[in-house]
């Protein structure tokens, strides 16, 4: 047995069905043909992805003592047991030149972070089932004109369609959670290039946000427009009630009139949980 740590965030699922449930989310486009699991724990999700042929599974671990279990219940992963930190991989040397899927049941304090890489790797990473925080889950879903629509469902939205699954109570993991759980799935979309400057979008995207109660005129501040620049109706609406497609114009629309020189800071992943 392995002892959950606090500081890694782990609470392990207890319940089979549920586990089973979550490896069976997975639909693998055509072309995927690798899994990697982040966070497998004691392999409850990892025993029932090995016993598919129709894929290859691989793990990403951080803890030990998980590892250490890993190897020696499950000596069909071989050398597909990363023991490493997810965040700090580069996919594209672990898998190169191969689309894949993520799968987990992810740590609530890095599930954010985890995503943030999935953004960055989203020519690679086709499809993702997690298990997250509930409130996580359905802000990732959320349309826009909501108060939990914000940064991480505009981002990932573009890229990706959201599923949000079904509700996982706190009793079936060990130590119990103090909030719900519940599944995701994200699937890649179709759209290989957003029509607008990416960098620049996700700063469009963070700001507008940041100050979400005011309207985009107030917001957008920052980017140095003219006065003449912010006449659309756009620019009375708050970020909460733009789709993405908005975001894309609200882009190309600032791309053109924003001040030249304007330096404006990197969106790091402690920015996309707004």
């Amino acid at each position: 047995m392995v002892r959950p740590k606090k500081h890694l965030g782990q609470h392990f699922l207890a319940d089979p069905n549920i586990a089973r449930n979550i490896v069976a989310a997975l639909q693998l486009p055509d072309d995927v043909r690798e899994v990697l699991e982040i966070g497998p724990g004691m392999g409850v999700l990892t025993q029932y992805l090995l016993q598919n042929p129709g894929y290859q599974t691989s793990v990403v671990e951080i803890d030990t003592e998980s590892v250490a279990y890993l190897k020696e219940h499950y000596p069909a992963l071989g050398n597909r047991i990363f023991a490493t930190d997810f965040l700090k991989q580069n996919l594209s040397e672990l898998f190169p030149g191969q689309p894949l899927a993520i799968i987990g049941n992810f740590p609530y304090n890095i599930s954010s972070q985890i995503f943030f890489a999935v953004l960055n790797n989203r020519q690679q990473v086709r499809e993702v089932v997690g298990m997250i925080q509930k409130e996580v889950a359905e802000r990732l879903a959320e349309p826009p004109g909501s108060k939990t629509y914000g940064i991480l469902s505009v981002l990932l939205q573009a890229f990706y369609k959201i599923e949000y699954l079904f509700t996982v109570p706190p009793h079936v993991f060990n130590p119990p959670p103090k909030v719900e759980s519940a599944v995701v799935r994200l699937t890649r979309n179709d759209v290989e290039q957003l029509d607008c400057d990416e960098k620049l979008f996700f700063r469009v995207v963070k700001q507008a946000f940041q100050t979400r109660r005011k309207t985009l005129r107030n917001a957008l501040k920052p980017f140095g427009m003219p006065a003449e620049a912010t006449t659309d109706a756009i620019f009375e609406r708050r970020a909460e009630t733009l789709s993405v497609a908005d975001f894309v114009k609200l882009t190309r629309h600032v791309g053109q009139h924003m001040a030249g020189g304007t330096a404006l800071p990197d969106l790091s992943p402690s920015d996309i949980t707004a």
